[in-house]
């Protein structure tokens, strides 16, 4: 059987900014549908160039963007077939936000395609929705907190019915329980069949959130599963990242006997909690 062709991929792709060194020379990255991907790497390792130049807001200097297997043209039609595909959210949510209010803001993007009142008034309450925001739609977004901020730019993409979501560093900045809250979010959209990439440094998130992974070391970029690739050391180091905390507790409980090579480790805290108290017999008597 022929596998599917990914949403959105580049191939052979090069890139580099006036006046400096390349930034990608040949890269070829796909992006499968219906995965969820974490984008990895240390600062100025490429993450959002990349991310970038797969949502058409940089364009390859040689080799080529595809959307399911057909060259995107950087013409008006060739873009808004790219951004009904792929959209991007930044990690400031006010480097997106404009508008006066919240529905307004995510209004945006439905209107500029053209598409009839009705049905950009039904793209908008489906993102508010989904974003758990609908009772914000009116409210002016400079009084937003930061949480809701994120969550009303990431409406704004939704509204647009991308198949692909890139969001750089959309936890960032959030406390834990505005983390949990985003999380849930995206695993509905996930659910409802986005497919979503997420640029992140944290690499435990990574691990309990992602299908797959794509590093950028300075040997390039690589891509698999995510728990295979978080348990390669050397390339974690030429990375410059950590080691993931579940990586280290599944190594250690295998270690000790408590764990078989072919059961998933906990990934968080909470997991490891719960998996010790189903071991730990309860004291009778």
């Amino acid at each position: 059987m022929t596998p599917p062709l990914p949403v959105v991929e580049l191939v052979r792709a090069g890139f580099a900014y006036e006046d400096g060194p390349p930034v990608f020379d040949g890269i070829d990255f796909a992006v499968p549908e219906g995965r969820a991907m974490a984008l990895l790497g240390r600062n100025g390792s490429g993450k959002t160039t990349l991310m970038r130049l797969l949502s058409g807001g940089l364009r390859c200097a040689r080799g080529a963007l595809r959307v399911a297997g057909e060259e995107v043209t950087y013409d008006r039609k060739g873009l808004t077939r790219l951004r009904t595909t792929v959209q991007l959210v930044l990690q400031d949510p006010d480097d997106q936000l404009f508008a006066a209010s919240v529905g307004q803001d995510v209004s945006f993007g439905p209107l500029n395609l053209g598409l009839p009142e009705d049905e950009v008034r039904l793209r908008v309450r489906e993102a508010l929705e989904a974003l758990d925001i609908a009772a914000l739609e009116d409210r002016p977004t400079h009084l937003l907190s930061y949480g809701q901020r994120k969550r009303a730019a990431i409406a704004g993409a939704v509204a647009m019915r991308p198949r692909v979501l890139i969001l750089d560093e959309p936890t960032a900045g959030l406390d834990p329980h505005g983390q949990e809250r985003l999380l849930e979010v995206l695993g509905r959209l996930r659910d409802a069949g986005t497919t979503v990439v997420m640029a992140t440094h944290d690499v435990d998130l990574a691990l309990r959130w992602a299908d797959d992974a794509a590093v950028l070391s300075p040997a390039g970029l690589r891509t698999g599963p995510v728990e295979e690739l978080l348990a390669d050391d050397a390339l974690l180091d030429a990375a410059r990242l950590r080691r993931p905390w579940g990586m280290a507790v599944a190594r250690l409980l295998r270690e000790q006997g408590l764990l078989t090579d072919n059961t998933p480790g906990p990934r968080t805290a909470e997991e490891l909690d719960t998996w010790s108290t189903r071991r730990t017999p309860r004291p009778t008597g």
